[in-house]
């Protein structure tokens, strides 16, 4: 039951329908299933055995850390993401972490080595890894490039409409999504500070084109947003 499990995660993953159900199989040979709780960390960027890891269910924040100390929330995951060492390469010089957000998540993970080892017997798997990791890094950018170009307000209406494409439930022009952020993790996302976040939030509020409570948040009209 465990193995079918595992073998169904994978199947379901975009990367790997490509594969043959005997190379699936085998993959799961490799593959090391997880579940996590709200709160936990779950990887470390200077592990001495790397890992990349595929999320199934649920949302993880991966959290960078200055040289002070200083946490900056630089990416969420969310289902079907890959995260980990995925330039397949360790760099001792990058200090992160991943930790759970949700109440629960279920993780696939593969040590660096084996992916990589299946990757050159798996030219299509290999071809399709290369993509998959070049657009996350192009929405990585996009990011970025919306920091240092918009106003926080903007900032804001991009992350919450993404965030409602991503997983919000639709009803016409409404959108339901669940909220496992803080505010402090919204501002951080944003690069502002928890003030300005809370302020945006409420004048979104105050407006009527945000409902928003610690549980869901409601976009009543995401094209008017």
């Amino acid at each position: 039951m465990y193995e079918e499990l595992k073998y169904w995660y994978l199947r379901d993953h975009k990367l790997f329908r490509a594969l043959s159900f005997a190379q699936i199989k085998q993959l799961c040979i490799i593959v090391g299933f997880k579940k996590a709780n709200k709160g936990e960390i779950i990887y470390f960027s200077n592990s001495e055995v790397p890992r990349i890891f595929l999320l199934k269910r649920g949302a993880i924040k991966i959290v960078s850390l200055d040289e002070d100390g200083n946490e900056t929330i630089k990416d969420i995951i969310q289902k079907g993401d890959l995260f980990g060492e995925l330039t397949l390469e360790s760099d001792s010089m990058v200090n992160e972490y991943a930790k759970v957000l949700t109440d629960e998540v279920s993780i696939c993970s593969f040590l660096l080595s084996d992916f990589e080892d299946l990757m050159l017997k798996n030219p299509n798997l290999a071809l399709g890894y290369t993509k998959f990791v070049g657009l996350k890094m192009k929405r990585l950018k996009n990011n970025y490039t919306n920091l240092v170009s918009k106003d926080a307000k903007t900032r804001l209406i991009t992350f919450l409409k993404d965030w409602a494409e991503k997983e919000g439930v639709f009803n016409d022009n409404k959108v339901t999504v669940e909220n496992y952020l803080t505010q402090n993790d919204i501002a951080q996302i944003i690069c502002t500070s928890r003030q300005t976040a809370t302020t945006l939030l409420n004048e979104l509020v105050e407006n009527g084109l945000l409902e928003y409570n610690r549980k869901e948040i409601v976009i009543p009209n995401i094209t008017g947003l």
